[in-house]
This record gives C-alpha cells, sequence and structure tokens, in this order.
C-alpha cells in the first residue's frame, strides 16, 4: 500500500441511495491508452539511457504470468492450495526470508556479532510469527497468480484471492486474517483502487495492473506487491520498478537515514526509458508515494520510506519491519486523490468523539470488532459476514451505512483512502517486499521464488 506524503481531504459519497452495490470506481477505469517506454539495460543505471532488446522472458514476474504456482508442493501443499500454512509446518520452522547481509560500513560487524546473534534469538518468536504471514502471502499470491489473466472480472479476482488468504491463513477476526483490501490498481492508477459490488470492470490484455495484498497474524502485517502486464512493451516499464525496489532493499539498514534510501532508488528509477507504442519515455519515481514502517496492527507506522532524496534525516529502527515499495509512471510522477473510494481504515490514534447517529454508532462498533485498526473496503461491509467469518458469522452484513460511513470520516475516528492516480494515459508499475531489520542482518522476509 502507498504511503501517502501529500494527502488532501477525502471524498466519501452520500448514503441517500443507499446502493452502494452499483458503485462503479470512476477514477480507476481500467482502460487507457497505452503510452508506455522502453527502458534501459539494468546495469546502466548511471547517466546513458539505453533501450533493452532482449526478448520478453517467461520468468519475468508479473509479465507473463505463471511458472510459479508449484512451488509450494514441496511442502505437502495441493495444487491449488487448500492446506493451512500452519498445517504445513511446525512452530518455529517456518521458511525464511532472504537472509542479507547489511552493507554499509558502519553495519557490517553486526553479521558476525556473537552479541547481535544473541539480541536476534530473543525475538525468535516474533520472527516466527511474521515468516507464517510471510509463507501464507506467498502461497496465495502463487495462486493468484494462476488466475490473473486478460478478461477476468477485477472484482472476481480480489474475491478469489481474498477467499484463499482468509483459507490458508486461517481467518480468526483480529487474530490472523487480511491485512489489507486486495489493491488492483490499473494503468494510470498507481494504489488505493478496489472494486466496489457492483464495479464490472475488466483485467484487459494492454493494462498494467498493481497487484497489492496483505495478510497478518496476530497484526504482524505483510504488505507485498507486484505488477501484472501481459503485453512485452511493458517490460522494461517493470524492470525499472523491480530493480528500483531491490536497490532500495539493499541500501536499508539499521540507522540508515531515509533520504539515502530513497536517493539511491531514484537514480535507479530513472536511470531508465520505456517504449510504447513507438514513443519513449523516462520512468519517473513517482515522488509522492513512499515505503513505510510496519507496526502491530498498523500498516503505516510513522517512518515513510522515499523513493526520491527528500532530504529526511530520520534513520531506520533496529527490529522494525518496513514496507519497501516503489512505483514507476510514464506520466507526470506525481499522484492526487480522484475517484470513487474503496478503502477505509480507522485512525490508529482515533479521537474519542461524541457521535450523534446511531447509524455511526453501530457501524464504528462492527469495525472496531472486526478490523480493528485495520484498512478495510465497502465490499467486505457488504459480505454476509461482514468481513470475518469468525467474528460475526453470517450476521455481519451492513446496510445502508454510507451516511454513517461518512459520518465517521467527518469526525475524524476513520479515514478514506480514495484511488490514488497520475495522468490519465499513462502507466504505472509498483513492486513492494516486508523486510524486517533484525540486529545481525536484513530479511526480506516476504521473498519468493517468483520475486
Amino acid at each position: 500500500t502507498g504511503d501517502e506524503v501529500e494527502k488532501t481531504v477525502a471524498d466519501v459519497e452520500d448514503d441517500d441511495d443507499d446502493d452502494e452495490a452499483e458503485a462503479v470506481a470512476d477514477g480507476a477505469d481500467g482502460e487507457k491508452k497505452k503510452k508506455k517506454k522502453k527502458k534501459v539495460s539494468i546495469m546502466e543505471k548511471k547517466k546513458k539511457k539505453k533501450k533493452s532488446g532482449a526478448e520478453p522472458s517467461l520468468k519475468f514476474s508479473g509479465l507473463n504470468i505463471g511458472g510459479f504456482t508449484d512451488y509450494y508442493v514441496k511442502y505437502g501443499q495441493t495444487e491449488p492450495p487448500t492446506i493451512p500454512i500452519s498445517k504445513l509446518f511446525t512452530p518455529g520452522s517456518f521458511p525464511k526470508g532472504e537472509i542479507q547481509e547489511y552493507k554499509q560500513e558502519f553495519n557490517r560487524y553486526r553479521f558476525e556479532s556473537e552479541e547481535k546473534k544473541m539480541e536476534d534469538a530473543v525475538h525468535e518468536e516474533y520472527y516466527d510469527l511474521v515468516r507464517q504471514a510471510s509463507e501464507c502471502h506467498r502461497q496465495v499470491r502463487s495462486y493468484a497468480q494462476s488466475i490473473i489473466k486478460p478478461g477476468i472480472k477485477l472484482i472476481d479476482m480480489c474475491t478469489l484471492l481474498e477467499n484463499k488468504n482468509r483459507e490458508l491463513v486461517e481467518e480468526a477476526g483480529l487474530a490472523r486474517g487480511i491485512g489489507f483490501p486486495t489493491g488492483c490498481s490499473i494503468n494510470h492508477v498507481a494504489a488505493h483502487y478496489t472494486p466496489n459490488c457492483g464495479d464490472e470492470t475488466v483485467l484487459n490484455y494492454g493494462d498494467v495492473c498493481k497487484v497489492d495484498f496483505g495478510t497478518q497474524i496476530d497484526g504482524r502485517i505483510i504488505d507485498c506487491a507486484f505488477t501484472v502486464a501481459f503485453d512485452p512493451q511493458f517490460e522494461d516499464l517493470l524492470k525499472a520498478v523491480q530493480d528500483a525496489t531491490e536497490t532500495g532493499i539493499s541500501n536499508t539498514g539499521v540507522d540508515v537515514r531515509l533520504c539515502d534510501v530513497g536517493a539511491a532508488v531514484e537514480e535507479v528509477m530513472e536511470s531508465y526509458e520505456c517504449t510504447i507504442e513507438g514513443t519513449t519515455y523516462p520512468v519517473k519515481c513517482i515522488r509522492n508515494l513512499n515505503g513505510h514502517s510496519i507496526g502491530q496492527y498498523q500498516i503505516h507506522a510513522g517512518q515513510s520510506v522515499p523513493i526520491v532524496d527528500n532530504g529526511d534525516q530520520t534513520k531506520m529502527l533496529e527490529n522494525q519491519m518496513y514496507a519497501i515499495e516503489t512505483f514507476g509512471s510514464t506520466g507526470r510522477g506525481h499522484v492526487i486523490e480522484f475517484g470513487e473510494c474503496s478503502h477505509y481504515m480507522k485512525n490508529f490514534d482515533a479521537p474519542h468523539v461524541p457521535l450523534r447517529l446511531n447509524s455511526a454508532k453501530k457501524l464504528l462498533g462492527h469495525i472496531n470488532k472486526t478490523f480493528g485498526t485495520l484498512a478495510f473496503c465497502r465490499r467486505w461491509l457488504e459480505r454476509d459476514d461482514g468481513g470475518s467469518f469468525t467474528t460475526n458469522s453470517l450476521q455481519g452484513k451492513q446496510s445502508k451505512y454510507i451516511g454513517a460511513l461518512k459520518n465517521l470520516c467527518d469526525a475524524g475516528i476513520v479515514c478514506a483512502y480514495p484511488p490514488l492516480v497520475d495522468i490519465e494515459g499513462c502507466y504505472t508499475a509498483q513492486y513492494e517486499h516486508t523486510i524486517l531489520l533484525r540486529p545481525n542482518c536484513r530479511e526480506v522476509v516476504s521473498r519468493g521464488d517468483d520475486y
């Protein structure tokens, strides 16, 4: 999920005619003209912008989807996956992410330090929860890659993915479940779009779709995203963003200044260009979207990890989880809020405000017990279980709630997150991983065979 540097006041529609099921995401239509760019070779990051003439690879994640859906069979998982992750591994044995040494001179001692290894050992229970949620994310996204094809309705794609997420994580209300709504923003829409009920948007061959979803156990949220494109002309755009994300990850570390991570990402991202429909575009960082620290039940925990050099001297923290995500665009490289809202989240430090509307009080009670401070979407409110079968059984469906939701937003208790869009007609891409800055190493906990 993108952590906006600049957030404008969100629009929440009124509730008079409560036919929210027919909502169609205005600002997120998936069919825009294709004008993209061709990109520079992966190692030519410095100054020369070179066009890559390589043939698209079937193994390139997110371009020609496929090739990753059976990796979990080695753990005894079925195909498609149906066995909960907790049944495949014993506590303490969930697969580790990618272990990386810190590359900063002042951090290199950590990898061999016995003291830091002992500090690591104290947190193994916490790490194991994170790894369990990460393995669930890997298996769910592998399943998702097998169903994402041109012609699928985005609402069907999200429903299938989210139901698989609930199944494999063994959804249990706030204890374990989905971390936030599935983002499937298309083309110039960079983030925070998921279909509301009644939205018939279809994924087309010429679309570029950002698939961003989360899994949580005990509030430990795995936030990880990839980009889907079927047309080979988008390969350079996707590679630019994937390379930038990997660069961001490799430059993180305990006590690293956030601006230094952003500077490294910006240098790599903007060394690329791509050619779309015969026109060559520079790949630009979307300057007002960032990565972010992740806290327990708090997707944006206070620190923003920039993707440009913004001068922020704040240092990264030991044992902190971070979502390292980068966004590239063929447009202006700046997003604004536009379109019908689907994403909402109770403010982590929500004020105690007296509510006059009984409907608002009732909806807040539902949000508190079902989602807490985790993000949710309108589609979930309209499920029979209201977003959690464990919590509500089949008695959770909310009706005529739009006015109540607007009241909660106006009171500052809930925040609305409308779609974030660049200029119409451009294309945007995103890659994201969750990392853990352990005392003696960096662990890319969401790393998989796909990316």
